[in-house]
């Protein structure tokens, strides 16, 4: 039998297992306490936030059992017939619990027929209903939707909410998960706890050992490896005129034929720039960063802010190169063009 999802496990249960998202939950819970419940509520953010686990919740907070509890996903019952189907099983009281809720994920998906056919519902619901909208694409829901729902807006956690929250899984199967592991993990999540998780489950399949480090995380994910990222950190330390621009081109294009993802790859890039500049700059700071980055790499970068060739400018640089790689036709020419730039006065 197929194991299931670290998702769909680890998902939360109550308002208080819910991370990084208070201005929703909060509000809702105490509307839920006080039977202040709204006839329609719009959930608005980015994929994997949440939205309908929070949603879940909240049925289940004002009462509503499985039995009266409806999940529709809008992208595929988006026609005119489907909307009309739903609101007309609206109408009929509930079997055991004082509210019909009503999930429409991917609401945006809805045809302009179906919006209208379905804003009258909308409009004069009966009393036991209740509709949870959620949406990526909240520009894409009608102004008179809108205008008829409680809008909730969910955040993308912090890479360190993600970290902290992966680490926090992980221990609960039994893994220990290196701190730099973690953040290595939340960075590849782009903004989302189900891809962070969808990444852990990933890493699990593949760990032989219960301890998981940065390099089983590479190697799990195809991630860059630390070795390249600092093979250019290296060349771009070295003082000009014997600056390693050279070697900073070959590191470049070393990682580009390993089939490292070159957008990734220069994202590493900057957090090990950033974090080297602040061990050289924010004394403060340098316990809670040798924290969260581990003893080696931390040792790497120290040795690196040392050396006089990173600078500010360093830093500008490839965060230049951070805005055209998207529309670069060569991945890896965005960053090669940030090393010439900076070694043209050598």
């Amino acid at each position: 039998m197929a194991h299931q999802s670290l998702y769909r496990t680890h998902r939360p249960a109550t308002f208080a297992d819910v991370v990084g998202q208070e201005q929703v939950t909060k509000p809702l819970e105490e509307a839920a306490l006080s039977k202040k419940i709204g006839h329609a509520y719009l959930f608005a953010g980015s994929r994997g936030l949440g939205k309908t686990s929070v949603a879940r919740i909240f049925a289940n907070a004002i009462g509503c059992t499985e039995n009266d509890l409806y999940e529709i996903d809008a992208a595929s019952n988006n026609s005119v017939e489907d909307i009309r189907t739903l609101t007309e099983g609206v109408y009929t009281l509930p079997f055991q619990s004082p509210y019909k809720v009503y999930i429409l994920d991917e609401v945006h998906m809805l045809s302009k027929g179906a919006w209208n056919a379905f804003l009258k519902t909308l409009e004069e619901p009966p009393a036991h209903a209740v509709f949870i909208l959620a949406t990526t694409e909240l520009e894409k829901v009608p102004e008179t939707v809108q205008s008829r729902c409680q809008v909730f807006e969910f955040k993308k956690p912090t890479r360190a909410v993600l970290a902290k929250m992966t680490a926090a899984v992980a221990k609960k199967e039994g893994y220990t998960l290196a701190p730099d592991a973690a953040e290595l993990i939340a960075l590849l999540a782009d903004g989302s706890y189900r891809d962070a998780l969808s990444v852990l489950q990933k890493v699990f399949s593949g760990a032989e050992k219960k301890e998981i480090s940065r390099e089983v995380v590479e190697a799990a994910t195809g991630a860059p490896k630390r070795e390249q990222v600092h093979a250019l950190i290296s060349a771009l330390a070295a003082a000009p005129p014997a600056g390693g621009r050279g070697k900073a081109l070959e590191a470049i294009e070393k990682a580009a034929k390993s089939g490292a993802d070159m957008k990734l790859f220069l994202e590493l890039v900057l957090e090990a720039l950033r974090a080297t500049l602040l061990i050289r700059y924010a004394s403060e700071l340098r316990s809670s960063l040798a924290e969260e980055l581990g003893a080696d790499e931390y040792s790497s970068l120290e040795k690196y802010a040392n050396e006089k060739g990173l600078t500010h400018a360093t830093m500008l640089a490839f965060l230049t190169a951070a805005d055209r790689i998207r529309y670069a036709p060569i991945p890896a020419l965005p960053l090669e063009l940030a090393v010439l730039e900076l070694s043209k006065d050598e």
